[in-house]
């Protein structure tokens, strides 16, 4: 993998500019945090939709209409490998809570490979990739979605209580209806929708910054944050989500490999700790875990851990194991959060930005 000097002027500027986009935005539609969590997607899906965001993250949903009826959006990218939509955690009480509500679930495709296929795209990318955009859909009830994933989950093993539905599955399901099993296309072109202006001014900017640093997917997860901790420490950012295949997020000019933990506070959380995981860490020069500002769009602290780290990873996760086991309960996930005082012995450079 080739290293690439990334002016650090250029990106922290760039962070300014986001951050100026940001606060405008939050003015106008009292929604802020939108370079997170791939909030920017949502914000696609609405524009093409003529929808309303709804203040907020997890709990509340995502838009409503001009009636006040109210939506959740699930989206999947073309360029992703995973072409379903996932449902995290769910649980009796979450099915019931979709049918009472019975709020509108919109399934959606994000357009971001100029509209090639994922194989076509990745195989012949071209020269100019277009901004990503809304181009086809599916809108269920709750209700319904609520029981098709109740009968389809019964006796499933999957410790995570997770589900991806398909496309073939909401088209065939005995559970989702007609016309709500039929594919969608947005009436409202980009340019005529509520958001666009705002949307133009966010791509402008990433475009910029992507060409720039050689980093991409960057409005994907936490990628833009990493970029933000990465120009503090002359680090190269790996552009696929999770990194590439056997590697991590990011890489210094000699090639050692580093894993980032970025959050809003002094607590990291570290998700799917299986044992090909762990063995996965223990190829990482560091761990490199970062606090985060989002009013400000910077970083403000960072820790560089010894990659011994990995003991303690290991030895809280035994810790929660066993507190579940002790009161009988099951433990969905393999995850653990670590605190300041959890890493403190294994901190050998701290930076304050």
């Amino acid at each position: 993998m080739g290293f690439i000097q990334v002016e650090k002027d250029l990106v922290l500027r760039s962070a300014r500019s986001l951050l100026n986009i940001q606060e405008n935005f939050k003015t106008k539609y009292q929604v802020d945090d939108i370079f997170g969590n791939s909030k920017v997607y949502e914000i696609v899906i609405a524009n093409r939709l003529n929808h309303i965001l709804i203040p907020g993250h997890s709990g509340t949903r995502d838009v409503k209409d001009d009636k006040g009826n109210v939506y959740e959006y699930k989206h999947f990218k073309e360029s992703s490998s995973n072409h379903s939509w996932t449902f995290n955690d769910y649980s009796q009480a979450i099915f019931d809570k979709m049918r009472k509500e019975n709020y509108m679930i919109t399934f959606a495709h994000i357009n971001d490979t100029n509209g090639l296929s994922r194989k076509s795209f990745k195989e012949n990318t071209p020269d100019k990739i277009q901004f990503p955009d809304l181009d086809w859909y599916y809108e269920v009830p709750g209700s319904m979605i609520a029981d098709y994933l109740e009968n389809w989950t019964k006796g499933s093993t999957n410790n995570r209580d997770m589900a991806n539905v398909s496309r073939h599955q909401i088209e065939k399901s005995d559970f989702v209806s007609h016309p709500f099993n039929c594919k969608r296309y947005p009436v409202i072109e980009s340019n005529e929708g509520r958001y666009n202006t705002d949307l133009r001014s966010i791509f402008d900017e990433i475009d910029f910054l992507e060409e720039h640093t050689n980093v991409l997917n960057l409005l994907t997860s936490n990628k833009i944050w990493e970029l933000l901790t990465s120009v503090h420490l002359n680090h190269n950012v790996n552009s696929e989500q999770g990194g590439r295949l056997g590697s991590h997020d990011a890489y210094d000019q000699d090639g050692n490999q580093f894993e980032y933990k970025i959050a809003k506070t002094e607590n990291w959380n570290f998700q799917d700790i299986s044992e090909a995981v762990l063995k996965k860490y223990e190829s990482v020069e560091a761990f490199i875990l970062a606090v985060k500002n989002i009013e400000k769009i910077s970083i403000d602290r960072i820790y560089y851990c010894d990659k011994s780290l990995i003991t303690r990873i290991r030895s809280k996760l035994e810790e929660k194991k066993e507190k579940f086991r002790s009161q009988g309960k099951r433990l969905k996930r393999l995850q653990i959060s670590l605190t300041r005082n959890d890493i403190d012995p294994f901190i050998t450079r701290e930076i304050s930005v």
